[in-house]
Parts: C-alpha cells; structure tokens; sequence
C-alpha cells in the first residue's frame, strides 16, 4: 500500500510457523483445580482396576503377590470361574437380588416421594425419619437385621408366633436366606430413592397439576401422565446408581448369611471375597476375575444408560 512519501510499506517475511501461545492465568487456575480430580482418580480408581486385571491374568500365590513375579497366564482364570460349579448359582442369585431389590426400591421410594410431595404437617419430620437406615453404618443396619430374623430370639419369629404362624429360619435355611439379605438390602435403599425422586418431584411445576385438574383428571391419570414421563430423567440416574451399588452389596449378605446356607445366597461379590480372602490357600487369581466381571456388568449398563440419554437429546 502507498504511504506518506511514495514509500510502500512491506510485510514482514512470513515464518511459516506460528507462535505457541503460552498458557494463561485462567488456563493455569483450570490446570490446578483438575490435577488434584486427576490424581485422585487415578490413584484410587485407575490404578486399583489396573492391579485387579493384572491379578486376573497371572497365577498369583502368597508368595509370588509379594514378591510379584506371578507368571502369566491368560484367560485361565476366568476359565476356571466359568467352569466352577458355583458360577451358575452366583450369577442367578446375583441377578434375582439386583433386579428385586432395585424394582422395590424404587417403587417404594417413588410412592413416597408422591406421598411427601403433599406437603402435610410434621412431612419434613418424617422425611427425616426415614433418612436414618441410609445414615446407619452398613455393618450395624446388617447386625440389627440379622438380630430381627434369627430362628430363636428374632423379632420377627416373635410376631409371627403371636399370629398363630410357624417361625422360618430366615438365615439357616438355603429357601429363605436370599429372601433375607433382600429385604434388608430393601429397607437400607429406600431412603436414597426418596431423596433423589422427592428432588425431582420439587422441579415439576404446580401449573400443569392444575390444568389436569381443570380437565377433570383425577389423581392416577395426573401421575401416569404428568409425574411419571417427567421423572424419566431423575429415574433413569436413580436406576442407574441404584444398579451398580446393588451389584456390589457385600457387606449386608456377609454379615447376615456369610453366602449360605450351601451357597444359596452367594453372589459375585461375596464369591469374589471367597476365593481371594475365604481360604487358607487364596485363589487371587479367580476372585480378582469374578470382581471384573462386575466392573464389566456395570460398566454394560453405564454405556446403555449413556446411549438412552443421548438418544432422547437428539430427539
């Protein structure tokens, strides 16, 4: 371009390489607030599923998981998991506890939500209440059912003596022990789904009640149609974390049944405590393939869940 004087101002020489920007103080103050995230994850998550695979595909003994020189030796132990004659039980009694336990919770939690959503007096007192099992610690809610359902001085066998009913061994017989740890499991996972879905009731406006009510909708029709699709969202992460806890419940059927009678209330997370811990000689090897086969389950169930939720975005 021409310039004062008749002079013509040039560009200067291009590079052909650009300057590397250097990272701002907001970029820096980002960087520090995920490292320690970063950290934490990897030092407790992606480490530990690290050593279990490598626990999975080695011979690991006593001494060679000190010393650490297992040889390796493929997908043997998940062979030998598989082949074992009590794979077939854990993985029934492991899927019949999750799917009952979460269908309960879930439908318990939900009634009452609905039913605290009311807004009567003392509903905050009693919602408070029924937050005490979840505070509990696991191990004494696990004590105080095993006390309620023992054969000879339970509660339980009590009230149904004073009914004229015969008493059941609730822990010591193999047609009742999962029954058992299900109802406990139960009573301990109701409260979080009242949490979760009486948070979500809170988020649906009052106006669209009070338009099906002007059309004549009465209470049923207004739940199927109103409340019901708008949790979808808040019932799907209840689902879901509902469905990964369940799945790794171990110290509820430990304390109350220890898996038995007969391995008639083993699932995969006590079976993967047996094989690793319930022997004089640990099987470290099976019992780590057995806890990745739960990470893998939940792992399924998180990728479908993933899957719905971007599938209802897009629509």
């Amino acid at each position: 371009m021409p310039v004062r004087g008749g002079a013509a101002a040039t560009a200067p020489p291009s590079t052909g390489r650009r300057k590397r920007r250097r990272p701002t103080s907001t970029q820096w103050a980002a960087w520090g607030f995920l490292a320690p995230v970063t950290a934490y994850l990897a030092l407790f998550y992606a480490y530990p599923l690290y050593r279990n695979l490598d626990l999975s595909l080695r011979d690991y003994t006593v001494r060679s998981f000190v010393q650490g020189d297992a040889p390796f030796t493929g997908l043997d132990n998940y062979r030998t998991v598989f082949d074992n004659p009590t794979f077939t039980p854990a993985l029934l009694h492991t899927a019949v506890f999750t799917a009952v336990c979460l269908l309960f919770q879930y439908a318990i939690g939900l009634a009452l939500a609905v039913f605290f959503n009311q807004h009567f007096r003392l509903s905050a007192t009693l919602r408070a209440l029924f937050l005490v099992p979840w505070l509990l610690p696991l191990i004494v809610s696990a004590s105080t059912w095993s006390w309620m359902l023992n054969s000879d001085s339970g509660i339980v066998n009590a009230a149904l003596h004073a009914l004229g009913l015969d008493p059941v061994n609730w822990l010591t017989s193999p047609s009742w022990s999962l029954t058992s740890v299900i109802i406990a499991n139960i009573w301990i996972g109701v409260p979080f789904n009242l949490v979760v879905l009486y948070s979500g009731l809170q988020s649906i406006p009052a106006g669209l009640y009070e338009a099906a009510a002007l059309d004549g909708a009465g209470a049923w029709r207004r739940f199927w149609s109103i409340t019901f699709p708008l949790l979808r969202p808040v019932s799907a992460i209840t689902l879901l974390l509902g469905l990964v806890y369940t799945l790794k419940v171990f110290d509820i059927i430990w304390i109350m049944t220890k898996g038995g009678p007969a391995d008639s209330s083993t699932t995969f997370a006590t079976w993967s405590y047996q094989l690793g811990f319930g022997n004089l000689l640990p099987a470290f090897g099976p019992g780590a393939a057995v806890g990745n086969l739960l990470v893998v389950a939940a792992l399924v169930f998180g990728l479908v869940y993933v899957r719905v939720q971007r599938k209802q975005a897009l629509s």
